[in-house]
């Protein structure tokens, strides 16, 4: 059961708000204002729905007393009182904490693990697995740092993906990839087993990351060109290292401006990623589970192409459809993740 006193104080915060909204933000952050109120209105929805519910049935079995009303209440009752428990959990999920970086567009880094060639061709597979699901979904999908191997495959590739909701698709792909097939050079026709990691990182906006030009180093030089995407004759390629974290990070587009932008946005987004996961860290270091956790050293997914299976481990979810699933159609397993997850979330909420 949900605190009605809860409930009453979502409320009055939403009214609140839009009495401020009507009178122009006076004098506030209006951006934040409206932010918050359309993060509340689906959840003052789901009240309002959740109470209206309650009363029909109040009366209802208010009618039960009236003899010209009690045929009427019986048959409305069971309808009524069976639609309550799905209602209660709706707006359980809706109260669920949001993390405000569902919203946000996403940095996915995909690089080969054990497994040779064949993992850097796996890696060129995801690779082209996310693109078609972002087509799908109407997200823009942009490279902004390529290595390929001479066969094909990806040696390291960093993409940024834009559009509705893509980090809260994405999160749970983080985590190590394993395939199990014949590779194309493999002669003998052995199955081989091979893995890519894949790390899907929220993007960092300004107010969420600030950087101190002290704390970095900007080195500019030539795009390597052999295996990548690029060849440049001019030294337009830009690497910045992150002096406190060490974190470094390049990008090698022909303009060198159009570079420095591109590898502070990965730096932000590194940064905020890092900042995430030790707040994470720190409010579920007792959770057993690893779903939407982003621990990117676990094994999370096998791919067996001779009985064309896909295997998500974490929820023990198996569909024998590797073929859609590798043209990007995984919205079922995004959907059984989500819904995993936020079952956790209500478990540690009751408990």
């Amino acid at each position: 059961m949900v605190p009605i006193e809860r409930l009453e104080q979502i409320k009055q915060r939403f009214e609140f708000l839009e009495a401020q909204m009507a009178d122009g933000g006076a004098g506030a952050d209006i951006a934040a204002l409206a932010k918050e109120y359309s993060d509340l209105k689906p959840v003052v929805e789901q009240i309002a729905e959740y109470q209206q519910l309650q009363d029909d049935l109040e009366e209802a079995e208010l009618m039960l007393s009236d003899p010209d009303m009690k045929e009427l209440a019986e048959e409305e009752l069971p309808e009524l009182k069976a639609r309550l428990p799905e209602a209660e959990k709706a707006l359980q999920l809706a109260l669920l904490p949001k993390d405000e970086a569902d919203a946000r567009p996403a940095m996915i880094e995909i690089r080969p693990g054990t497994g040779g060639d064949e993992a850097a061709l796996f890696a060129g597979d995801l690779l082209r697995m996310y693109q078609r699901y972002s087509e799908a979904r109407g997200w823009k999908f942009e490279i902004i740092e390529e290595s390929a191997t001479e066969l094909g495959g990806i040696k390291e590739v960093v993409g940024h993906i834009k559009g509705e909701n893509v980090f809260a698709r994405l999160k749970y792909e983080s985590g190590v990839h394993r395939v199990q097939r014949v590779p194309a050079t493999e002669s003998g026709g052995r199955i081989h087993t091979s893995a890519a990691t894949v790390a899907v990182l929220p993007e960092a906006d300004d107010v969420a990351i600030q950087i101190d030009a002290t704390d970095i180093r900007i080195d500019t030089m030539r795009s390597s060109g052999a295996g990548g995407q690029h060849v440049n004759t001019t030294d337009s390629a830009v690497r910045i290292t992150h002096l406190p974290s060490g974190i470094v990070v390049t990008s090698s587009e022909k303009s060198q401006h159009r570079n420095r932008e591109i590898a502070m946005q990965v730096l932000k987004t590194r940064l905020y990623d890092m900042e995430r996961q030790r707040l994470a860290d720190e409010r579920s270091a007792d959770r057993k589970s690893q779903v939407g956790s982003g621990d990117r050293s676990e094994r999370i997914r096998t791919y067996n192409f001779p009985q064309g299976r896909m295997t998500d481990h974490r929820i023990n979810l198996t569909l024998y459809k590797l073929d859609q699933v590798m043209q990007g159609d995984i919205d079922e397993i995004v959907d059984a993740l989500t819904a995993d997850d936020q079952a956790a979330q209500l478990a540690e909420m009751q408990s």
